[in-house]
Protein backbone atom coordinates (compact mmCIF):
# COMPACT_ATOMS: atom_id res chain seq x y z
CA UNK A 1 0.00 0.00 0.00
CA UNK A 2 3.41 2.44 0.81
CA UNK A 3 4.10 1.90 -2.76
CA UNK A 4 0.69 2.78 -4.16
CA UNK A 5 0.83 6.40 -1.96
CA UNK A 6 4.42 7.03 -3.08
CA UNK A 7 3.41 6.42 -6.61
CA UNK A 8 0.35 8.59 -6.36
CA UNK A 9 2.50 11.24 -4.26
CA UNK A 10 4.96 11.70 -6.88
CA UNK A 11 2.26 11.65 -9.81
CA UNK A 12 3.49 8.44 -11.42
CA UNK A 13 0.32 6.31 -11.03
CA UNK A 14 -3.33 7.36 -11.23
CA UNK A 15 -5.11 7.81 -7.95
CA UNK A 16 -7.92 5.66 -9.09
CA UNK A 17 -5.33 2.66 -9.46
CA UNK A 18 -4.34 3.65 -5.57
CA UNK A 19 -8.95 3.31 -4.89
CA UNK A 20 -9.48 0.32 -6.84
CA UNK A 21 -6.46 -1.96 -5.06
CA UNK A 22 -7.70 -1.05 -1.87
CA UNK A 23 -11.34 -1.58 -2.06
CA UNK A 24 -10.63 -4.97 -3.65
CA UNK A 25 -8.01 -5.43 -0.53
CA UNK A 26 -10.93 -5.05 1.64
CA UNK A 27 -13.21 -6.50 -0.44
CA UNK A 28 -11.47 -9.92 0.18
CA UNK A 29 -10.99 -9.49 3.27
CA UNK A 30 -14.73 -9.12 4.76
CA UNK A 31 -15.36 -10.16 8.28
CA UNK A 32 -18.47 -10.15 10.56
CA UNK A 33 -18.63 -7.15 12.67
CA UNK A 34 -19.38 -8.09 16.06
CA UNK A 35 -18.89 -4.65 17.10
CA UNK A 36 -21.64 -3.04 14.95
CA UNK A 37 -24.65 -4.11 15.96
CA UNK A 38 -28.20 -3.28 13.79
CA UNK A 39 -31.14 -2.75 16.18
CA UNK A 40 -33.23 -6.00 15.88
CA UNK A 41 -36.89 -4.52 14.90
CA UNK A 42 -38.54 -7.05 12.65
CA UNK A 43 -40.75 -9.55 14.30
CA UNK A 44 -40.27 -12.28 11.34
CA UNK A 45 -37.81 -12.53 8.55
CA UNK A 46 -35.70 -9.58 6.68
CA UNK A 47 -36.89 -9.82 2.98
CA UNK A 48 -35.24 -7.67 1.62
CA UNK A 49 -32.45 -4.09 2.17
CA UNK A 50 -31.68 -0.93 -0.09
CA UNK A 51 -28.66 1.65 0.77
CA UNK A 52 -29.41 4.91 -0.38
CA UNK A 53 -26.39 6.39 -2.87
CA UNK A 54 -26.85 9.86 -2.55
CA UNK A 55 -25.47 10.29 1.46
CA UNK A 56 -24.45 6.02 1.66
CA UNK A 57 -26.22 7.02 5.24
CA UNK A 58 -29.51 5.51 5.44
CA UNK A 59 -30.65 1.82 4.81
CA UNK A 60 -34.20 0.56 4.41
CA UNK A 61 -35.50 -2.86 5.62
CA UNK A 62 -38.68 -4.83 4.63
CA UNK A 63 -39.99 -7.56 6.42
CA UNK A 64 -42.07 -10.81 6.43
CA UNK A 65 -44.32 -9.01 9.16
CA UNK A 66 -45.34 -5.80 6.68
CA UNK A 67 -42.71 -3.96 9.14
CA UNK A 68 -40.63 -1.28 6.54
CA UNK A 69 -37.55 0.18 9.08
CA UNK A 70 -35.31 3.15 7.82
CA UNK A 71 -31.35 2.69 9.96
CA UNK A 72 -28.76 5.16 10.45
CA UNK A 73 -25.59 3.61 9.91
CA UNK A 74 -23.50 6.52 11.13
CA UNK A 75 -21.30 5.99 13.95
CA UNK A 76 -21.80 9.25 16.20
CA UNK A 77 -20.36 7.20 19.33
CA UNK A 78 -16.56 7.16 18.14
CA UNK A 79 -16.19 4.16 19.24
CA UNK A 80 -15.58 1.17 17.99
CA UNK A 81 -18.54 -0.96 19.08
CA UNK A 82 -22.01 0.76 18.37
CA UNK A 83 -25.59 0.24 17.07
CA UNK A 84 -27.28 1.24 13.91
CA UNK A 85 -30.10 2.87 15.30
CA UNK A 86 -33.73 2.60 13.43
CA UNK A 87 -34.63 6.42 13.08
CA UNK A 88 -38.10 5.61 11.04
CA UNK A 89 -40.35 2.67 11.31
CA UNK A 90 -43.81 1.82 9.21
CA UNK A 91 -44.77 -0.85 12.20
CA UNK A 92 -47.81 -3.35 12.67
CA UNK A 93 -49.56 -0.45 14.78
CA UNK A 94 -49.58 2.70 11.64
CA UNK A 95 -52.65 2.12 9.61
CA UNK A 96 -50.75 2.83 6.38
CA UNK A 97 -48.38 -0.26 7.10
CA UNK A 98 -48.53 -2.88 4.35
CA UNK A 99 -50.88 -6.00 5.39
CA UNK A 100 -48.80 -8.83 4.18
CA UNK A 101 -44.94 -9.36 3.72
CA UNK A 102 -43.07 -6.73 2.21
CA UNK A 103 -41.06 -8.23 -0.66
CA UNK A 104 -39.17 -5.26 -2.06
CA UNK A 105 -37.69 -1.78 -0.68
CA UNK A 106 -36.06 1.19 -2.51
CA UNK A 107 -34.96 4.37 -2.08
CA UNK A 108 -35.75 7.18 -4.83
CA UNK A 109 -32.59 6.91 -6.83
CA UNK A 110 -31.78 10.66 -6.52
CA UNK A 111 -33.22 11.92 -2.93
CA UNK A 112 -33.59 10.38 0.37
CA UNK A 113 -37.22 12.35 0.63
CA UNK A 114 -38.70 9.56 -0.67
CA UNK A 115 -39.19 5.75 -0.63
CA UNK A 116 -41.37 2.92 -2.49
CA UNK A 117 -42.38 -0.24 -1.16
CA UNK A 118 -44.08 -3.33 -2.59
CA UNK A 119 -45.60 -6.22 -0.66
CA UNK A 120 -47.82 -9.26 -0.76
CA UNK A 121 -51.11 -7.05 -0.21
CA UNK A 122 -51.15 -6.36 -4.08
CA UNK A 123 -49.90 -2.42 -3.69
CA UNK A 124 -46.76 -0.72 -4.27
CA UNK A 125 -46.40 2.06 -1.55
CA UNK A 126 -44.94 5.39 -2.64
CA UNK A 127 -43.93 6.86 0.78
CA UNK A 128 -42.88 10.27 2.17
CA UNK A 129 -39.56 9.76 4.37
CA UNK A 130 -40.15 12.72 6.37
CA UNK A 131 -43.81 12.15 7.73
CA UNK A 132 -43.47 8.06 6.51
CA UNK A 133 -46.91 8.03 5.01
CA UNK A 134 -47.55 6.67 1.71
CA UNK A 135 -48.08 10.07 -0.77
CA UNK A 136 -48.90 7.72 -3.77
CA UNK A 137 -50.62 4.10 -3.88
CA UNK A 138 -50.45 1.34 -6.92
CA UNK A 139 -53.16 -1.41 -6.77
CA UNK A 140 -52.12 -4.64 -8.50
CA UNK A 141 -54.43 -7.27 -9.13
CA UNK A 142 -52.24 -10.11 -7.82
CA UNK A 143 -49.60 -10.44 -5.37
CA UNK A 144 -46.40 -8.36 -6.13
CA UNK A 145 -43.16 -9.69 -6.06
CA UNK A 146 -40.54 -6.85 -6.98
CA UNK A 147 -40.59 -3.43 -7.66
CA UNK A 148 -37.42 -1.50 -9.40
CA UNK A 149 -36.78 2.52 -10.55
CA UNK A 150 -33.99 3.33 -12.47
CA UNK A 151 -31.18 4.41 -10.83
CA UNK A 152 -30.02 6.65 -13.88
CA UNK A 153 -33.05 7.73 -15.54
CA UNK A 154 -33.14 11.96 -16.21
CA UNK A 155 -35.68 11.45 -18.99
CA UNK A 156 -38.66 9.34 -17.33
CA UNK A 157 -39.96 8.64 -13.82
CA UNK A 158 -41.23 5.02 -14.37
CA UNK A 159 -41.08 2.20 -12.32
CA UNK A 160 -41.14 -1.86 -13.08
CA UNK A 161 -43.79 -3.82 -11.22
CA UNK A 162 -43.24 -7.64 -11.77
CA UNK A 163 -46.81 -9.51 -10.31
CA UNK A 164 -48.74 -12.66 -9.83
CA UNK A 165 -49.84 -12.06 -13.80
CA UNK A 166 -47.18 -12.53 -16.56
CA UNK A 167 -47.94 -8.66 -17.92
CA UNK A 168 -44.67 -6.55 -16.77
CA UNK A 169 -46.41 -3.31 -15.34
CA UNK A 170 -44.79 0.67 -15.82
CA UNK A 171 -45.69 2.92 -13.54
CA UNK A 172 -45.30 6.67 -13.41
CA UNK A 173 -44.80 8.45 -10.70
CA UNK A 174 -45.58 11.89 -12.20
CA UNK A 175 -49.20 11.12 -13.32
CA UNK A 176 -49.64 8.70 -10.36
CA UNK A 177 -50.87 5.59 -12.84
CA UNK A 178 -49.95 2.75 -14.81
CA UNK A 179 -48.97 3.78 -17.87
CA UNK A 180 -48.14 0.61 -19.63
CA UNK A 181 -47.83 -2.83 -19.79
CA UNK A 182 -45.35 -5.17 -21.57
CA UNK A 183 -46.17 -8.43 -22.75
CA UNK A 184 -44.64 -11.58 -23.29
CA UNK A 185 -43.94 -13.45 -20.42
CA UNK A 186 -46.34 -16.63 -19.61
CA UNK A 187 -46.15 -16.62 -16.07
CA UNK A 188 -45.25 -14.49 -12.80
CA UNK A 189 -42.62 -12.32 -13.25
CA UNK A 190 -40.03 -13.14 -10.04
CA UNK A 191 -37.81 -9.85 -10.46
CA UNK A 192 -36.87 -6.89 -12.72
CA UNK A 193 -34.33 -4.92 -12.90
CA UNK A 194 -33.34 -1.42 -15.23
CA UNK A 195 -30.18 -0.88 -16.44
CA UNK A 196 -27.27 1.24 -14.72
CA UNK A 197 -25.74 1.95 -18.31
CA UNK A 198 -29.21 3.51 -20.45
CA UNK A 199 -32.20 4.52 -18.49
CA UNK A 200 -34.68 2.92 -21.02
CA UNK A 201 -33.47 -0.92 -20.68
CA UNK A 202 -35.10 -3.45 -18.35
CA UNK A 203 -34.31 -6.99 -17.83
CA UNK A 204 -37.35 -8.89 -16.66
CA UNK A 205 -37.48 -12.73 -15.07
CA UNK A 206 -40.28 -14.75 -14.81
CA UNK A 207 -41.45 -18.30 -13.17
CA UNK A 208 -41.34 -19.73 -17.48
CA UNK A 209 -37.96 -19.67 -17.08
CA UNK A 210 -36.99 -16.99 -19.58
CA UNK A 211 -35.22 -13.81 -19.35
CA UNK A 212 -36.41 -10.76 -21.40
CA UNK A 213 -34.92 -7.61 -22.34
CA UNK A 214 -36.46 -4.70 -22.80
CA UNK A 215 -36.27 -0.97 -24.52
CA UNK A 216 -39.50 0.43 -22.89
CA UNK A 217 -39.55 2.91 -25.95
CA UNK A 218 -40.26 0.33 -28.14
CA UNK A 219 -43.91 -1.09 -28.20
CA UNK A 220 -43.33 -4.09 -30.15
CA UNK A 221 -42.15 -6.59 -27.64
CA UNK A 222 -39.23 -7.20 -25.63
CA UNK A 223 -35.72 -6.93 -27.55
CA UNK A 224 -34.09 -10.46 -27.20
CA UNK A 225 -34.87 -13.40 -24.54
CA UNK A 226 -32.01 -14.72 -23.13
CA UNK A 227 -30.71 -17.90 -24.24
CA UNK A 228 -28.60 -20.51 -22.26
CA UNK A 229 -27.49 -22.51 -25.81
CA UNK A 230 -26.39 -19.23 -27.47
CA UNK A 231 -29.07 -20.55 -30.66
CA UNK A 232 -27.19 -23.68 -30.61
CA UNK A 233 -30.57 -25.62 -31.85
CA UNK A 234 -29.06 -28.91 -31.07
CA UNK A 235 -29.44 -28.44 -27.25
CA UNK A 236 -32.69 -26.47 -27.47
CA UNK A 237 -34.41 -28.80 -30.04
CA UNK A 238 -37.29 -29.84 -27.37
CA UNK A 239 -37.84 -26.03 -26.67
CA UNK A 240 -40.03 -23.99 -28.18
CA UNK A 241 -38.93 -20.61 -26.59
CA UNK A 242 -35.31 -19.41 -25.85
CA UNK A 243 -34.83 -20.21 -21.96
CA UNK A 244 -32.17 -18.86 -19.39
CA UNK A 245 -32.82 -21.33 -16.93
CA UNK A 246 -34.10 -25.10 -16.71
CA UNK A 247 -36.45 -23.74 -13.65
CA UNK A 248 -37.82 -20.84 -12.31
CA UNK A 249 -35.71 -17.75 -12.47
CA UNK A 250 -35.65 -15.82 -9.63
CA UNK A 251 -33.07 -13.02 -9.34
CA UNK A 252 -31.66 -10.27 -11.84
CA UNK A 253 -28.81 -8.30 -11.00
CA UNK A 254 -26.40 -5.90 -13.61
CA UNK A 255 -22.86 -5.90 -12.98
CA UNK A 256 -22.28 -1.93 -11.77
CA UNK A 257 -21.29 -0.49 -15.14
CA UNK A 258 -24.13 -2.40 -16.82
CA UNK A 259 -22.08 -4.06 -19.01
CA UNK A 260 -23.02 -8.09 -18.07
CA UNK A 261 -26.42 -9.23 -16.56
CA UNK A 262 -26.36 -11.63 -13.75
CA UNK A 263 -29.38 -14.01 -13.08
CA UNK A 264 -30.22 -16.88 -11.08
CA UNK A 265 -32.91 -19.87 -11.26
CA UNK A 266 -34.34 -22.75 -9.18
CA UNK A 267 -31.93 -25.19 -11.12
CA UNK A 268 -29.32 -24.06 -8.63
CA UNK A 269 -27.25 -22.12 -11.40
CA UNK A 270 -25.95 -18.36 -11.94
CA UNK A 271 -25.47 -17.48 -15.61
CA UNK A 272 -23.83 -14.54 -16.71
CA UNK A 273 -24.40 -12.75 -19.79
CA UNK A 274 -23.26 -9.64 -21.85
CA UNK A 275 -26.72 -7.32 -21.67
CA UNK A 276 -25.83 -5.74 -24.96
CA UNK A 277 -25.95 -8.60 -27.24
CA UNK A 278 -28.06 -11.49 -24.80
CA UNK A 279 -24.92 -13.77 -25.49
CA UNK A 280 -24.20 -16.37 -22.42
CA UNK A 281 -20.55 -15.57 -21.53
CA UNK A 282 -20.64 -19.30 -20.08
CA UNK A 283 -18.98 -18.78 -16.86
CA UNK A 284 -18.90 -21.42 -14.78
CA UNK A 285 -20.03 -21.11 -10.51
CA UNK A 286 -20.77 -24.39 -10.37
CA UNK A 287 -23.62 -25.76 -8.30
CA UNK A 288 -25.86 -22.41 -6.70
CA UNK A 289 -27.92 -23.47 -4.03
CA UNK A 290 -31.59 -21.88 -4.48
CA UNK A 291 -34.54 -22.79 -2.38
CA UNK A 292 -35.99 -19.52 -2.55
CA UNK A 293 -40.17 -19.80 -3.78
CA UNK A 294 -39.73 -15.89 -4.37
CA UNK A 295 -37.36 -13.15 -5.58
CA UNK A 296 -33.93 -13.97 -4.75
CA UNK A 297 -32.28 -10.64 -3.77
CA UNK A 298 -28.40 -10.74 -4.43
CA UNK A 299 -25.62 -8.39 -5.12
CA UNK A 300 -22.78 -7.11 -6.75
CA UNK A 301 -19.73 -5.17 -5.47
CA UNK A 302 -19.02 -2.02 -7.58
CA UNK A 303 -15.50 -0.43 -7.65
CA UNK A 304 -12.95 -2.58 -7.11
CA UNK A 305 -10.50 -4.27 -9.87
CA UNK A 306 -12.26 -7.79 -8.55
CA UNK A 307 -15.81 -7.83 -9.06
CA UNK A 308 -17.92 -10.26 -7.14
CA UNK A 309 -21.53 -11.56 -6.64
CA UNK A 310 -23.15 -11.84 -3.29
CA UNK A 311 -25.70 -14.88 -3.20
CA UNK A 312 -27.83 -15.78 -0.29
CA UNK A 313 -27.64 -19.96 0.24
CA UNK A 314 -29.21 -21.13 3.20
CA UNK A 315 -27.73 -19.66 6.02
CA UNK A 316 -24.92 -18.11 4.37
CA UNK A 317 -23.53 -15.81 1.96
CA UNK A 318 -21.54 -17.57 -0.80
CA UNK A 319 -18.65 -14.63 -2.90
CA UNK A 320 -18.10 -15.37 -6.09
CA UNK A 321 -15.64 -14.10 -8.52
CA UNK A 322 -17.96 -11.85 -10.94
CA UNK A 323 -16.03 -13.34 -14.40
CA UNK A 324 -13.72 -16.27 -13.03
CA UNK A 325 -16.66 -18.48 -11.70
CA UNK A 326 -14.79 -18.96 -8.17
CA UNK A 327 -16.10 -19.37 -4.52
CA UNK A 328 -14.07 -16.72 -2.87
CA UNK A 329 -15.42 -16.54 0.47
CA UNK A 330 -18.40 -17.93 2.38
CA UNK A 331 -20.25 -15.79 4.78
CA UNK A 332 -21.34 -17.60 8.41
CA UNK A 333 -23.30 -15.78 11.10
CA UNK A 334 -27.15 -16.04 10.47
CA UNK A 335 -28.92 -18.50 12.25
CA UNK A 336 -31.33 -19.19 10.03
CA UNK A 337 -31.69 -18.73 5.75
CA UNK A 338 -30.33 -15.82 4.34
CA UNK A 339 -33.10 -13.69 2.08
CA UNK A 340 -31.34 -10.81 1.08
CA UNK A 341 -28.30 -8.76 0.97
CA UNK A 342 -27.01 -4.91 -0.12
CA UNK A 343 -23.19 -4.11 -0.57
CA UNK A 344 -22.36 -0.61 0.10
CA UNK A 345 -19.79 0.76 -2.38
CA UNK A 346 -18.23 3.61 -0.51
CA UNK A 347 -17.08 1.53 2.46
CA UNK A 348 -16.72 -1.74 0.70
CA UNK A 349 -19.17 -3.53 3.30
CA UNK A 350 -21.81 -5.85 3.31
CA UNK A 351 -25.28 -5.84 5.46
CA UNK A 352 -27.39 -9.36 5.16
CA UNK A 353 -30.93 -10.06 6.71
CA UNK A 354 -32.83 -13.47 7.06
CA UNK A 355 -35.31 -15.39 8.85
CA UNK A 356 -33.72 -15.12 12.13
CA UNK A 357 -34.86 -11.54 12.41
CA UNK A 358 -31.59 -10.05 12.38
CA UNK A 359 -29.80 -7.77 10.09
CA UNK A 360 -25.64 -7.92 10.27
CA UNK A 361 -22.90 -6.11 9.22
CA UNK A 362 -19.98 -7.51 7.53
CA UNK A 363 -16.49 -5.09 7.50
CA UNK A 364 -13.28 -5.13 5.66
CA UNK A 365 -10.65 -7.21 7.99
CA UNK A 366 -8.03 -3.94 9.21
CA UNK A 367 -4.63 -4.25 7.40
CA UNK A 368 -1.94 -5.39 9.67
CA UNK A 369 1.02 -3.55 10.25
CA UNK A 370 3.55 -6.24 9.27
CA UNK A 371 1.92 -6.12 6.16
CA UNK A 372 2.61 -1.99 5.37
CA UNK A 373 6.37 -3.00 6.54
CA UNK A 374 6.78 -5.43 3.76
CA UNK A 375 4.95 -3.22 1.13
CA UNK A 376 7.62 -0.86 2.49
CA UNK A 377 10.84 -3.07 1.89
CA UNK A 378 9.04 -4.19 -1.72
CA UNK A 379 8.17 -7.84 -1.06
CA UNK A 380 5.21 -7.92 -2.90
CA UNK A 381 1.61 -6.76 -3.09
CA UNK A 382 -0.81 -7.40 -0.70
CA UNK A 383 -1.46 -11.23 -0.77
CA UNK A 384 -5.41 -12.24 -2.38
CA UNK A 385 -7.13 -15.41 -2.83
CA UNK A 386 -5.11 -17.34 -5.36
CA UNK A 387 -8.20 -16.77 -7.64
CA UNK A 388 -7.67 -13.47 -7.93
CA UNK A 389 -3.72 -13.13 -8.41
CA UNK A 390 -3.45 -12.82 -12.14
CA UNK A 391 -6.30 -10.11 -12.03
CA UNK A 392 -4.43 -8.29 -9.23
CA UNK A 393 -0.86 -8.72 -11.15
CA UNK A 394 -2.99 -7.08 -14.10
CA UNK A 395 -3.82 -3.93 -12.37
CA UNK A 396 -0.70 -3.33 -10.88
CA UNK A 397 0.44 -3.19 -14.45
Amino acid sequence: MLGYISGRKVGIDDPLRLRRAESTRRLLSLELNHGRDVERIHGNGVNCLDIEAVEGRYMLSGGADGVIVIYDLENYSGKPQYTCKAVGTVGRSSRFAHKFSVETVQWYPFDTGMFISSSFDKTMKVWDTETLKPAERFMFDGNVYCHHMSPVARKHSLVAVGTKNPKLQLCDLKSGSRIHVLQGHRAEILSVRWSPRNEHILASASADSTVRIWDVRRASGSLFTLDQHNGDKSKAAAEAVNTAHNGRVNGLCFSGDGLYLITMGTDDRMRLWNSSNGENTLVNYGKVSNESRKGLKFTVSTGCSLDCVFVPCGSSVAVYGLHSGELVATLRGHYNNVDCCDFHPDYQELYTGGKDCNVLAWIPALRAPDVEEEREEGVGPVAVNPAFEDAWSSEED
